[in-house]
Order: structure tokens, then C-alpha cells, then sequence
């Protein structure tokens, strides 16, 4: 199988070019610089050269390949109503590309905030008012007949060079000289690892259904207050609670993302594509590698 990967040189899609091409698939990866593009050749796969605003480029890849998996995103959350409509454009051109096939469309959206069933958040909690309309708009395209699914990913997708969420609580930690949580800190974030994600994605691609949702979880739900505590031993920094203007002040463009309670499992999407998580979890990943 041919699969065109966007975001091929990212943190989660490298792992995800990696995980295709050990399966025996054929990858042609998104590049918009050279240094990703020697990323993803030095991965044994064919480079197309273009970004996420080059639509008849990505309609060029869709058009080429067997399935496609769409990882990229441009992570200025500065801008993200800007980032969030480019993504949305970049899905709809490949699934206009995809249009009257069969072939697969895997689309990234994300766990955070989502409604909770009981509780929890689980594959049947339908994404509603969220910020980012990547999930929306892969299941606009499955009721139009695009082959299309959805892989939702915690907040921290974790491992070695991870550049999200957690090292920049990290780096807000050592540049505050404390170690903070948002009020009673008991909120819960889902986790997995990166190589236990970037398996989703193969399956997917593979197997995935029309009009799936894919919960990628690892960790089900860690109160972010032990995430604060451990950056505190492991910094030796006080910890805190954080409220109002100080918890703005300390987590700047994150204070928006780092109260969300959202604990979440993966039953079904273990059982649809026979994936279970293997790999440590995050506060070992933490431990390990993150300081």
C-alpha cells in the first residue's frame, strides 16, 4: 500500500512513516523545507515537497498514493483559529482528491475537552463547539462517501524530543521558579506514548472504518497535580496552586488547555483494530527522558 503522510518529519509522524514502512507500505511524505525532506528520505520514503496551504500539492499526494494520513498542523497557538482553518482546508482538499474511492483518510483531532459519557470520554463522545474542527470535518466528508476516520490523541503524546504540552509546563516551571498547577490540580490529562500512537495510524490506514472515531489512550486520566509535583522534585521547585490572573500569568497561551478534565479509554478502539498500548507510561517517560 501507498500512504501519503502529512506532517511526515513531526514528532508523531516520523514514528508514523517509520511504523508504515516496517509494515511493508510504501510512504510519500509531506516535506515543506529541506531538512524535513532529508528527514523523510533518510526514512526510506519518497518526499513531496509543498505545505499544508498547498492544496493541489496535497491533492497531488492524496491522488498518488492508496490512503492518506493526515498528522500535519501548524502548531502556533498564537494564531490557532488561523492554524485551525488552514487544517481544515488541507482536509477538505484531500478528501475532495479522495472523493468516489474507497481509499482510506486518517485525520488527527484531539481528546481534550470533549464531552465525557459518565465520566469519561470514550469513542462515542462527539466532538461539539470544539476549537479545532479536524474531527467535524473528516465526518462532513464520511456522509458524503469519503473513506474517512478520525484518530483522536491525548494532550501529551509522549517519548524522547517531545516539544508539546509537557516540556512547556517544564520550561514554564524553571523560568517561573515554581512548579504550578491550576486550582485543586485534580484534573485529569490522558497520555500515551508516541510509538504506541503511530501503531493507531497503521491499523487505520490498514483496516479503519468509515466514519470511525480511534481513542488513542495510554494513561487514562493523571491528576495534572502529580505532573506539577514530579517537575517539582525533579527541578527542586516549590509547587503550586495556581487561580485567575497568576495561573494566566504562569501558563500564558496553555491556561486554556491545562484545566481541562479529561479522563478517557480506548475499549473499543482496541477491540475494532486489535491495538493495545505497550510502551511506558508518561510519568516514567517524565522520569526518564524529560529533564
Amino acid at each position: 500500500m501507498k500512504v501519503f503522510v502529512t506532517g511526515a518529519s513531526g514528532f508523531i509522524g516520523s514514528a508514523v512513516v517509520k511504523e508504515l514502512i516496517s509494515a511493508g507500505h510504501q510512504v510519500i511524505g509531506l516535506a515543506r523545507t529541506d531538512s524535513s525532506a532529508k528527514t523523510i528520505s533518510d526514512a526510506d520514503a519518497d518526499v513531496l515537497m509543498g505545505s499544508l496551504e498547498d492544496l493541489d500539492i496535497l491533492k497531488q499526494g492524496a491522488s498518488q498514493a492508496d490512503g492518506v494520513i493526515h498528522t500535519a498542523f501548524i502548531h502556533d497557538f498564537t494564531q490557532y483559529a488561523k492554524a485551525n482553518e488552514a487544517d481544515t482546508a488541507a482536509i477538505n482538499a484531500m478528501g475532495e482528491a479522495l472523493m468516489g474511492t474507497s481509499k482510506p483518510l486518517v485525520v488527527t483531532a484531539g481528546i481534550l475537552g470533549l464531552p465525557s459519557i459518565n465520566g469519561i470520554i470514550t469513542e462515542d463522545s462527539a466532538a461539539q463547539n470544539s476549537p479545532r474542527s479536524s474531527e467535524a470535518t473528516a465526518m462532513a466528508l464520511a456522509e458524503k462517501g469519503v473513506n474517512a476516520s478520525v484518530v483522536r490523541l491525548p494532550p501529551s503524546v509522549h517519548d524522547k524530543g517531545d516539544k508539546g504540552f509537557v516540556p512547556f509546563i517544564i520550561q514554564q516551571a524553571r523560568k517561573n521558579g515554581v512548579s504550578a498547577y491550576p486550582g485543586e490540580g485534580n484534573n485529569r490529562w490522558p497520555a500515551v506514548h508516541r510509538l504506541d500512537a503511530a501503531k493507531v495510524f497503521q491499523l487505520a490506514v490498514e483496516k479503519g472504518a468509515k466514519g470511525a472515531l480511534y481513542n488513542v489512550i495510554g494513561d487514562r486520566g493523571i491528576e495534572v497535580k502529580r505532573i506539577a509535583e514530579l517537575i517539582g522534585t525533579k527541578l527542586n521547585l516549590p509547587v503550586a496552586s495556581l487561580v485567575g490572573e497568576e495561573a494566566r500569568e504562569h501558563f500564558e497561551w496553555m491556561v486554556g488547555f491545562i484545566g481541562f478534565d479529561s479522563p478517557a479509554t480506548s475499549f473499543k478502539t482496541q477491540e475494532r483494530l486489535g491495538w493495545k498500548p505497550t510502551h511506558i507510561g508518561l510519568l516514567e517517560d517524565m522520569q526518564q527522558n524529560y529533564f
